[in-house]
């Protein structure tokens, strides 16, 4: 009878581990489809022409930029562009919407927060311990870039804080242009993490 349970409890850990295996490698793979997608829509064709949205249309890169942007209007689940982040090498996909078929493809945009150029909170998120697996490196200072259709943001580290995972006073209108970025903490807790970390970084410069 011990001998069944213990192949019984081997078979289940092997099933387990079999599971994780798998889930990782179609992260892997979705993120990577993702992240082609993004450079695709950031960067120049061939031919040198960026997309319609952001063509040049003045010698004022922050007007074209504006107008690109009241141009963009993403819907749930398409890709926005990329987040990099230098001081953890990161190249990462942006998502529109949080559900999780979003963030098992990138790092998600909340829809009901802005984006660059709206003068308010853009609201960022992501997996601990997939897109932000090295979060536990960055310090005040460093930055996030942010590279969309219409133009490249910079972003440097102001402040971070530490709430409960049912604490949705983060989500909030902050008069001011302001980037954060939350994912689940302790960053090597086991199983549903019952905390969020979370960055605050103030515009740095733009460039359209």
């Amino acid at each position: 009878m011990r001998k069944k349970a213990g192949t019984l409890m081997i078979l289940l850990g092997a099933i387990v581990i079999a599971l994780a295996v798998f889930q990782f490698f179609e992260y892997r793979i979705q993120t990577k489809q993702a992240l082609t997608e993004a450079r695709t829509l950031i960067e120049p064709s061939p031919n040198g022409h960026i997309p319609a949205m952001v063509q040049v249309a003045s010698p004022d890169p922050r007007r074209d930029a504006l107008a690109g942007r009241q141009k963009f209007k993403p819907e749930e689940s398409d890709v926005l562009g990329v987040l990099e982040i230098p001081k953890i090498k990161a190249e990462l996909p942006m998502i529109e919407g949080t559900d999780e078929e979003m963030l098992d493809r990138g790092v998600g945009h909340y829809s009901a927060s802005a984006l660059p150029l709206d003068g308010e909170q853009i609201l960022l998120s992501g997996h601990r311990d997939t897109v932000f697996r090295n979060f536990a490196k960055l310090e005040l200072g460093d930055r996030f870039i942010v590279k969309l259709p219409y133009g490249t943001f910079e972003y440097e580290i102001s402040s971070t804080e530490i709430v409960d995972k049912d604490d949705t006073s983060v989500i909030r209108s902050m008069g001011k242009e302001v980037l954060v970025v939350t994912t689940c903490y302790p960053f090597r807790y086991v199983g549903p993490a019952p905390q969020r970390y979370v960055v605050y970084a103030d515009p740095v410069s733009s460039e359209g």
